[in-house]
């Protein structure tokens, strides 16, 4: 079973930046859709990033566009989450996730598609 830990989160001004990480421990192969997520108080958990370790391939929303990189250290096993440009809208506690093995991310990936999750690391951002 492929367990997940994030860090990284903490608090920041508007424009500011921080890196998450998400320690990714008994993966059985190197072919997984990983992803981030995010969960704002009284809403809904939406898509942030996906990548797809086997390839590199990447997918990411239109909240993340332009912002936030998706990346990976194969060798460290640990995925990653750079977010610069931060805004208070960004403020939400951040998941990451593993989906099927040899599943590609699809375009449109939703939390359904992806069956672990970490348990999140908080980001404060003020104004």
């Amino acid at each position: 079973q492929v367990q997940l830990v994030e860090s990284g989160g903490g608090s920041v001004r508007t424009g500011g930046s921080l890196r998450l990480s998400c320690a990714v421990s008994d993966l059985t192969s190197s072919s997984y859709c990983m992803a981030w997520f995010r969960q704002a108080p009284g809403q809904e958990r939406e898509g942030v990033a996906a990548i797809y370790t086997g390839g590199g391939n990447t997918v990411d929303y239109p909240s993340a566009r332009g912002r936030f990189t998706i990346s990976q250290d194969g060798a460290k096993n640990t995925l990653y989450l750079q977010m610069n440009s931060l805004k208070p809208d960004d403020t939400a506690i951040y998941y990451c996730a593993a989906g099927r093995e040899y599943q590609g991310c699809s375009y449109n990936f939703e939390a359904a598609d992806f069956p672990v999750w970490g348990l999140g690391t908080q980001v404060t951002v003020s104004s």
